[in-house]
């Protein structure tokens, strides 16, 4: 596999799992019924952010990225991330893979931080993997997230130095 820069002629290789994962509404914060449209806006992100995917040998799309400051001005030294993982790619590596490279990036970048700032706790997965890969829970928004399945459910913010 090989992580690369996203261009938008990667767009229809990355709509559709992104789109059944954002309906799906258990990991993401954004609407459930974001159009493409809003998606793209959202996904594609100018500079100073990165969007990247990681794609087979063949040249399909597995996951992508996105890398942004946190937050403007006296807040952009502290980067955010996203990431989303096709779900037949589940299991290979990509969620780690992309999570080693962007933290890459945003050190190359001069960022001197990253911070998620809505992972939902049910998301054992992914939680699992940030600590991993060197984050802590930070902090804790109680019930603020709504859990197609479980109902309201935390969202925690994660940081790491880098």
């Amino acid at each position: 596999m090989q992580i690369r820069p996203a261009t938008s002629a990667d767009w229809p290789g990355i709509w559709p799992f992104l789109r059944d994962i954002v309906a799906a509404g258990e990991t993401y914060t954004w609407p459930r019924d974001v159009t493409e449209e809003q998606a793209r806006r959202l996904w594609l992100v100018p500079p100073p952010g990165r969007t990247v995917v990681t794609v087979d040998p063949d040249g399909t799309i597995l996951g992508s990225a996105k890398l942004v400051p946190n937050q403007p001005g006296p807040g952009d030294h502290v980067a955010n991330a996203s990431f989303v993982v096709a779900p037949a790619a589940a299991g290979r590596g990509i969620g780690r893979a992309l999570g080693g490279h962007v933290l890459d990036l945003a050190r190359a970048d001069g960022y001197r931080a990253m911070q998620f700032n809505a992972v939902v706790a049910t998301n054992s997965r992914a939680v699992g993997l940030w600590r991993s890969l060197g984050f802590d829970v930070v902090g804790r928004v109680p019930e603020g997230f709504r859990h197609p399945t479980e109902g309201y459910v935390d969202l925690l913010v994660m940081y790491r130095r880098l």
